[in-house]
């Protein structure tokens, strides 16, 4: 079974102010705006550039003037954020997290990867200043620098999971998330979610999921029922 864990809500809480002034300090050097804060932008299971080009929008740049820097914009956020990042970011890793990651990893046949929004040198170095990074090797996963659309991201996860040319199969994989974006790009791939309400938004917006846990315990626990049962 492979499991696609979301990071931030779903791994991490309160882990985001220096990865958002890393995003408004890029934008600011990339495309020259004054103030890249937006009232109108959840950013909640967004990717970083779907972010980035909604901000951009709504202050009036064109889409081409976007695409012809975003590269430049990868590099940069990333950088910023190498040199924002807290040392530490332990503090931050949601309550029983790192107990059922711990006991999930050590289950064989059991797959642990990622399908984040963040840029990968940024989901890499939340990991690491975590102390989750050990359960998430390098060359698997999907990140917000792989595909701006989040729904892309599933399948290149699976891609990356597969073995001998052949994508890790749909029936095995489950998407863990917080946001109904999370469950979105689950469904999008035909994949099975479990929603955990760990995040900014309350279980009542989770609904969509094909499981709803309210908190790490109850995710562990429907966790193991459906590795269980598919045993």
């Amino acid at each position: 079974m492979l499991l696609l864990f979301d990071i931030d809500g779903t791994l991490l809480r309160g882990a985001t102010d220096a990865h958002r002034d890393a995003l408004h300090a890029a934008l600011r050097a990339v495309y020259g705006i004054h103030d890249p804060r937006s009232p109108h932008i959840d950013p909640a299971g967004r990717t970083d550039l779907e972010i980035a080009r909604a901000i951009l929008l709504d202050l009036g740049l064109d889409a081409r003037h976007i695409d012809d820097h975003l590269d430049d914009l990868r590099a940069e956020c990333a950088s910023r954020y190498a040199r924002l990042c807290p040392r530490d970011l332990s503090q931050y890793v949601i309550p029983g997290v790192s107990a059922m990651l711990a006991e999930l990893d050590e289950r064989p046949g059991v797959h642990l990867s990622l399908v984040t929004g963040n840029l990968e040198p940024i989901a890499r170095l939340k990991l690491l200043r975590s102390g989750l990074s050990h359960y998430f090797p390098p060359g698997q996963g999907a990140f917000g620098s792989d595909e701006e659309d989040r729904t892309l991201l599933p399948a290149i996860a699976r891609r990356r999971a597969g073995h001998d040319g052949r994508t890790y199969p749909r029936a095995q994989t489950v998407l863990i998330g917080d946001t109904p974006r999370d469950i979105a790009c689950a469904h999008a791939d035909g994949l099975r979610c479990i929603a955990v309400a760990t995040g900014p938004v309350p279980a009542d917006r989770l609904a969509d999921a094909d499981a709803v846990a309210a908190d790490v315990p109850e995710l562990k626990t429907l966790l193991g029922s459906w590795l269980t049962a598919s045993s």
